[in-house]
């Protein structure tokens, strides 16, 4: 069994948020992306099924035409095709674990 040990996997990039895919199999992918403040992954679509998982930080997060303001420890699930992002807050950096399956 593998073994996620986050805290040792967590690195930021003054220029471009950080992304390391951590798992990617058929039934789930699981990537970490690490922002500094200010740095955001711009909101999409994608046919899967999706939660984030705020591991560390501030940001906020958008999910169809919802803002939502989370910080450490909040889940926030994602239906196929529904636009979804989020962003660092200004002075906080942000982690985000997330999860995605395929859709039955």
């Amino acid at each position: 069994m593998k073994t996620l040990d986050l805290k040792n996997l967590i690195k930021f990039n003054p220029d471009k948020l950080t992304r390391e895919m951590l798992d990617d199999k058929p039934e789930m992918r699981i990537a970490l992306m690490c922002l500094e403040p200010g740095q955001k992954l711009t909101p999409h679509k994608a046919p899967m099924r999706l939660l984030m998982y705020v591991v560390e930080g501030k940001g906020t997060f958008t999910v169809g035409e919802e803002l939502i303001e989370a910080d450490e420890k909040t889940c926030i699930p994602c239906d196929p095709m529904v636009e979804h992002g989020f962003n660092a807050d200004k002075g906080e950096r942000l982690v985000v674990m997330a999860v995605v399956t395929p859709v039955d």
